[in-house]
């Protein structure tokens, strides 16, 4: 896919951030000279982005400064400094080096942010770059979930392995990444419940299909990514430090960021989790899952 291509695939994904938040701070540097009253409203327009107030905060001091040191009177000259400020906030991401067969990744987050499509959008782009996929439902507690899995499977054309309904969900984890290894498959992904972060027991759980995979496989999982629902905006960072207190997380997969409007959040994840984001959902199509590209998603907020 060209650049213009994957470009335009952000700019898309990006569409209501951008016309909802992002368009009035684009706006917002298209007034003239800098002023007294230019750090109020700056502040103001980057709470309503939902950046936060911390990383708001941050970026405000941090643009004073340069404003201050390098002289600038103009808005258009702010916003360059606003893009880099914006940039510094996001990594770019590293995958597993999929150096172990089979390389082991688990998905954990709540219902409904979107973790079990993004398993199978995953599943799909590992196995367009040539890689034999497998997937695991370790959800055996909702039917509905394993039978969602199945059918997204059969549309990414990848094998799936099921635990029994109402089953332990580390025999299923243990079962799949068995099977995995017997097939020599390159890589197993693990759909978990999703489960209520409030919840002490159930999140024992995932740490048990954590410890149960490592059994079946030293070393596995070899990343445990969260799947976070980008409509949820700030309220998405207090499930996402529950699941840390619980298991080992590595990285951040942001569903859902073509139906949010608050895609400003993700500039807080880093700051407020220490975590990159590994993929964005960027669409409800399989191959709508991307990389993450910081330049590209900074890009596509400000564009116009």
């Amino acid at each position: 896919m060209s650049d213009n291509k994957i470009f335009s695939k952000w700019l898309q994904g990006l569409e209501k951030t951008r016309k909802v938040a992002f368009g009035r701070i684009a706006n917002f540097f298209g007034a003239s000279e800098i002023n007294d009253d230019t750090w109020e409203e700056l502040e103001a327009l980057l709470i309503q982005a939902d950046l936060g107030l911390d990383t708001t905060e941050e970026i405000i001091t941090a643009i004073k400064e340069k404003t201050r040191t390098e002289g600038l009177t103009q808005m258009a000259e702010m916003g360059a400094v606003l893009r880099s400020e914006l940039l510094a906030r996001l990594e770019t991401p590293s995958l597993p080096d999929f150096s172990v067969q089979p390389t082991v990744i688990m998905l954990v987050g709540v219902n409904g942010s979107g973790k079990t499509t993004s398993a199978a959008k995953l599943a799909h782009s590992f196995q367009e770059n040539g890689n034999s996929v497998l997937l695991v439902a370790a959800d055996t507690y909702r039917a509905a979930a394993i039978d969602q899995l199945r059918v997204w499977a059969e549309r990414a054309a990848v094998p799936l392995v099921t635990g029994q309904p109402g089953g332990d969900p580390g025999a299923a984890a243990y079962d799949g990444i068995s099977a995995a290894i017997a097939r020599n498959i390159d890589i197993a992904i693990i759909d978990t419940a999703g489960r209520l972060h409030t919840r002490y027991n159930l999140m024992e759980e995932i740490k048990k299909v954590q410890r149960v995979s490592g059994k079946a496989l030293p070393g596995a999982p070899h990343a445990t990514w969260l799947v976070l629902d980008a409509t949820t905006g700030q309220n998405a960072l207090q499930q996402a430090k529950a699941f840390q207190e619980a298991v080992q997380v590595d990285g951040v997969i942001l569903a859902k960021l073509d139906s949010s409007a608050k895609g400003g959040m993700a500039f807080a994840i880093k700051a407020q989790l220490g975590l990159p984001i590994i993929y964005a959902g960027l669409g409800e199509g399989i191959e709508d899952l991307r990389q993450f590209d910081p330049d590209a998603f900074v890009n596509g907020l400000i564009e116009g």
